[in-house]
Formats: C-alpha cells, sequence, structure tokens
C-alpha cells in the first residue's frame, strides 16, 4: 500500500508541467536542476557553458524575446532581454573599450543581417570594466526595431558581447501580419 502512494506522489510531481500552461516564454537553456534531477543524479554537476578563453568560464548566457510571436500590425520595437549569470565559484571581470557592452542583430533565415542595434545608438570611447561576482547576474533591457521584418517568416535574434565573440546567443522568432 505504501509503495502505491509513493509511485502516486512521484507521478504526480513529475506531472506537474502538464496541468499549468507558461504564458511567458521559457529561457533558452536550463540551468538550475529539479529536486528529482538532484536525487536522481546527485554527483552531475550543473550545465555551464565551456569556452576557450579560460576568463569567461563560468558565465552563462540567456535571451528572452517578448513577444515570441511579433505581430507586425501590433508590434513596432521587439524587447529583448539579455541576462549574463556567473555560474562560477570566483569572480569574472569584463573589459569594455566603449560604452557598447551587446550588439543584437535581427537575421533572416539564410543569416543575413537585417537590422543592428548599434546603427540607431550613439557609442562613446569610455573604457569600462564590469566585475560579476560568483551567483550574480547582469540584465541587459533592450528593443530594436522590426520595420524590416516580413510577415509569414522565421528570424533569428542574435545577441552577442563584441569584446568577447564567445559570448553570443541565438533564439528563432516568427513574425506574423
Amino acid at each position: 500500500m505504501k509503495r502505491r502512494i509513493v509511485l502516486f506522489l512521484l507521478i504526480l510531481s513529475m506531472a506537474d508541467g502538464i496541468f499549468g500552461q507558461e504564458t511567458a516564454p521559457a529561457p533558452t537553456p536550463a540551468r538550475r536542476r529539479g529536486w528529482l534531477s538532484r536525487i536522481l543524479h546527485p554527483f552531475s554537476p550543473e550545465v555551464v557553458p565551456q569556452y576557450k578563453d579560460p576568463r569567461l568560464r563560468g558565465l552563462a548566457l540567456d535571451l528572452q524575446i517578448t513577444p515570441q510571436t511579433v505581430k507586425l500590425s501590433e508590434v513596432r520595437q521587439l524587447a529583448i532581454k539579455v541576462t549574463l549569470t556567473n555560474l562560477s565559484k570566483r569572480p569574472v571581470p569584463l573589459d569594455f573599450p566603449t560604452s557598447q557592452r551587446i550588439e543584437i542583430y535581427l537575421r533572416n533565415s539564410a543569416g543575413n543581417i537585417l537590422t543592428k542595434w548599434s546603427d540607431n545608438h550613439a557609442i562613446a570611447e569610455k573604457p569600462a570594466t564590469i566585475l560579476i561576482n560568483p551567483q550574480e547576474r547582469i540584465e541587459y533591457n533592450e528593443t530594436i526595431s522590426t520595420r524590416d521584418l516580413t510577415p509569414n517568416k522565421v528570424f533569428i535574434a542574435e545577441v552577442f558581447f563584441p569584446q568577447y565573440p564567445e559570448l553570443r546567443v541565438r533564439q528563432k522568432f516568427l513574425a506574423v501580419p
């Protein structure tokens, strides 16, 4: 009898995501493990991207686009949220020679660049260093114009740090009329 109850509770806890519907788009890569995953695989580490540059080890980049399906008749600007998280146990310094931290490209499905975020923003020669402490994150909330998008096609939003080309993330989205 106890085994049936435990089995029922286990199935119920695993089916938690079936009953609810998310209104916001989910982040691109999953970085936090659930309690069940930690119990079943206690010694497997969190997934942390590996970069060739040793200064960037432990950083994870996440991109969220709002709305996920772009209605061109209603939306003139696409909201882009980029989160850079330090998952390591040491602080990571990032040096920038200008005031530009990120670059955003809107690409068509063939990979051609339609819009650049930096074309509409002033960039000054102002060097700076950003220190990301362990388990902290930096968020960049920006918008980019949708004027070059055409309906009923898939487009790609690509965000990267010009000073650190390895820190790059892409996400596809659909444009409808």
